[in-house]
């Protein structure tokens, strides 16, 4: 049987060196993937593939990149649409969750079940708890951690969170609400579900009617976070399932990478 192919779609840089290095987290995943993990083949695109054969055969694909009315989907997202509709797993990474309400942001509702909405969402640099973790085969071998991220939380949701799975939840402090209202730091929206002490979904997915899997995750702005045993199975997990790879009982147990790997990354 031939292997399973993910593709990892890297954005440009945009922050300093260690934030946002969108290539250096695909390369690494792709590493990753293609040494420890049987049946899937994992290749980087540098931007949206300009070769339709890359995302063709692919089984899934990941985008890591910045978002916003700039997300480098947003060109693309009939092509995007139709490989959803031949059940392609779909997943977005930190910024990548964030697309313009409208047409962007209802595929992304129905491809990965939830996105970053300005004025509703909020992107605050916090440390996240996540005291216990629901059971699904992209949490398998995740223990509970504490992690600071920059993590983007008050996702807009499917109405109902129909269909959508929690994966990871905690409560923020209204310590992460301190900025004045804006498109992306407050609103009295989000203030109320703090006050409430309302969970909120960190990273979450679907299962989808036309028979793919999405996934959405808002951590990931600091490279070295990777190093992070935790994590990076969290997001190794979620990546082959989205391709429908049975995901390991443990998950995927990889070796903890130095700081001297993640940086040769870094690009």
């Amino acid at each position: 049987m031939s292997a399973k192919k993910i593709v990892l779609i890297a954005g440009n840089p945009s922050h300093g060196r260690g934030s946002h290095e969108h290539v250096g987290g695909c390369l690494l995943f792709a590493d990753l993937i293609n040494k420890y993990v049987d049946g899937a083949e994992a290749v980087v695109s540098r931007g949206w593939p300009t070769d339709p054969n890359v995302l063709k055969d692919a089984s899934a694909f990941a985008v890591y990149s910045d978002g916003g009315d700039g997300h480098l989907i947003i060109p693309h997202l009939d092509e995007a649409g139709e490989l959803a509709k031949k059940g392609v797993g779909i997943a977005m990474l930190h910024y990548a969750v964030e697309v313009p309400k409208g047409k962007p942001g209802d595929c992304f509702l129905e491809w990965i079940g939830g996105y970053f909405e300005m004025y509703w969402s909020v992107n605050p640099h916090w440390t996240a708890e996540f005291k216990s973790l629901p059971k699904h085969p992209i949490n398998n071998g995740v223990k509970p951690f504490t992690m600071e991220d920059e993590w983007y939380y008050h996702m807009r949701f499917r109405e109902n969170m129909e269909g959508v799975i929690p994966l990871l939840s905690t409560v923020p402090p209204e310590s992460t609400l301190d900025r004045p209202d804006g498109p992306h730091s407050g609103n009295p929206f989000v203030r109320k579900a703090v006050a409430n002490k309302e969970p909120q979904h960190l990273g979450w997915c679907v299962e989808r009617a036309d028979g793919g899997r999405g996934f959405g995750f808002t951590g990931g702005h600091f490279h070295d976070k990777w190093a992070i045993d935790e994590i990076r199975k969290f997001i190794l997990n979620a990546l082959i399932w989205i391709a429908k790879i049975d995901v390991p009982e443990n998950g995927v147990e990889t070796p903890t990478p130095t700081k001297e790997e993640l940086d040769a990354y870094m690009r």
